[in-house]
């Protein structure tokens, strides 16, 4: 009898963890496992490559901490590139120790450091908040955040670190607001500091995608590079319908897998950083429509006569909704980093991100632990920063960010920071790569009940989708977190196992937790703008 077999469609994180779980719990052979993508790196959104002559790239990064369950979980039994005895998961711990986070300078105006020890809610903005958390998510439905506050509101502290920390803005999801409210409330009380938040030594590919690639190969995994999976074939034994073919393509050959009945199909459906398009120091990144993608392509096509695997327009035909633009700063010089230091007063690691809260970009950058890169040299460091209002004139530079060169969004940044002094020689040592993501914050955008698919759709036998874009209640989308707990979801279901996913961490049965984060709301330093008989009610 033939070997089950596991097909895994995007290479990505949830498609690796399942593939780990598969093994691990799942008892099967590596070599009885394939995953396929279109690109020619493993990893997904969580990339970094580049070097010191053309410049090193990172989209960004994930938060990492104790509420991270299933990731962590994932992480334990992944042993590290470094030092075979140790777990990445130790590595994380470990480093996390030595180099511990507390930010001094979380947001900039008017090239000076805000003072944050009010989150400069109204009264009304605490009713409005505590409204929608307790609102059932059927009564929010496709409504948006924008829908439920006041335009004050999203000039509050509260709101500036907020959405520059999950990249949140006005017209996102307000279920998706709603779930990281009460996912992170925890976070309320060290908003300002990011105490808590755990760090990894590199960037997150190398220090977490690289050491599971070299896993999962000396386990015998397929990985099948350059391969685009364009369609699915179903047919049906019983009530259950089955994946029955998968259809790809690499390069101009076209051809199939014919898939056993008891074989088991993951699909990453979607992608937030499809499309991606990078610039450089002389040149704009281009804005690449999904058509290049085959991540939204497959599911599109999926989706076309199947209504239960949900609705991918309602993530991937708003671009000017969901893009962003991130930017990589190589530096061969030290003075960018000595005068960020001294203006924060955070050494490099050791801070959060510093978002400039009268950038019309809504810029923010993040200095991270040096080298940020395994094969970076000493004498070089890197940082990376976005901005979330890509089409809006900049301050200094009175181009639209999406419109800008490395160089002339180095030249924002420096200009809000006030190093004009310094600006020749910083740009004359930097190599800053913009790029363009289209769909950055699609899994954001507000929906409705069933435009996510279920992890394993009703009646089918051997397909799960494990992604940023199919349906787990009460955890969030855009962390490392979702996309393990989809591959647990699917892996111990479709196996029958004795097990489940480890549960979304819910702070609010943590009475000295919720009452931590309420003194933060209701700071009494934000008295000034009660009315007298409402002051007296707290």
């Amino acid at each position: 009898m033939a070997a089950r077999k596991a097909y895994l469609v995007g290479c990505g994180i949830a498609s690796m963890a399942s593939a780990a779980y598969l093994i691990l719990d799942g008892k099967f052979r590596g070599e009885d496992i394939l995953v396929f993508d279109e690109g020619d790196l493993a990893g997904g959104s969580l990339d970094g490559t580049g070097g010191l002559e053309k410049g090193y790239i990172v989209r960004g990064g994930r938060m990492l901490n104790f509420s991270n369950r299933c990731t962590y979980d994932l992480l334990s039994f992944i042993p590290s590139l470094k030092n075979p005895k140790m777990t990445v998961m130790d590595e994380i711990q470990e480093f996390s120790a030595k180099v511990k986070t507390n930010s001094h300078c979380r947001l900039v105006r008017n090239g000076e450091k805000v003072d944050l020890n009010s989150m400069g809610f109204s009264y009304k903005d605490r009713f409005d908040i505590f409204e929608m958390m307790m609102k059932p998510e059927d009564c929010l439905g496709s409504r948006r955040i924008e829908d439920f506050f006041d335009k004050s509101f999203f000039e509050t502290n509260f709101w500036y670190m907020w959405a520059t920390m999950f990249a949140f803005q006005p017209w996102h999801s307000a279920i998706e607001f709603k779930r990281h409210l009460h996912r992170f409330i925890h976070e309320l009380p060290h908003l300002n500091t990011l105490v808590g938040v755990d760090r990894t030594a590199y960037n997150q590919y190398d220090s977490i995608v690289l050491p599971m690639v070299s896993w999962l190969k000396s386990k015998g995994v397929h990985f099948m590079m350059g391969i685009e999976v364009t369609d699915l074939d179903f047919s049906q034994l019983r009530a259950q319908k089955y994946v029955s073919k998968i259809h790809y393509r690499r390069s101009e050959d076209v051809n199939k897998i014919d898939v056993a009945t008891s074989d088991l199909v993951f699909v990453s459906n979607g992608s937030m950083t499809a499309s991606s398009s990078v610039g450089s120091m002389k040149t704009a990144p281009l804005l690449i429509s999904k058509k290049e993608s085959g991540a939204w392509s497959l599911w599109e096509t999926l989706a076309s006569s199947r209504p239960e695997f949900g609705k991918p327009e309602v993530f991937d035909s708003r671009i000017d909704e969901s893009k962003c633009v991130s930017f990589t700063v190589t530096l061969k010089d030290p003075i960018f980093f000595r005068l960020m230091e001294q203006f924060t007063g955070n050494s490099a690691g050791t801070g959060g991100l510093v978002s400039f809260t009268d950038s019309n970009w809504l810029l923010s950058v993040f200095l991270p632990y040096q080298p940020h890169f395994m094969n970076q040299p000493a004498d070089i460091t890197v940082f990376w920063g976005y901005g979330l209002f890509v089409d809006r004139p900049g301050n200094f530079v009175k181009k639209k960010m999406s419109e800008c060169t490395g160089e002339e969004i180095l030249i924002e940044l420096c200009s809000h920071l006030h190093f004009t002094s310094d600006l020749e020689v910083i740009l004359k040592n930097a190599v800053c790569i913009p790029c363009m993501m289209p769909f950055m914050t699609s899994q954001f955008l507000s929906r409705g009940k069933n435009d996510r698919p279920q992890v394993i759709p009703e009646a089918y036998s051997n397909l799960a989708f494990v992604s940023q874009y199919c349906e787990i209640p009460d955890d969030v989308v855009f962390t490392i977190e979702y996309s393990v707990r989809a591959a647990q979801t699917a892996v111990y279901k479709f196996l029958h196992l004795d097990k489940e996913p480890i549960p979304v961490y819910d702070s609010r049965g943590d009475f000295k937790t919720l009452f931590e984060s309420l003194k933060t709301i209701f700071n009494w330093k934000d008295e000034d703008s009660l009315p007298e008989e409402n002051t007296r009610l707290l």
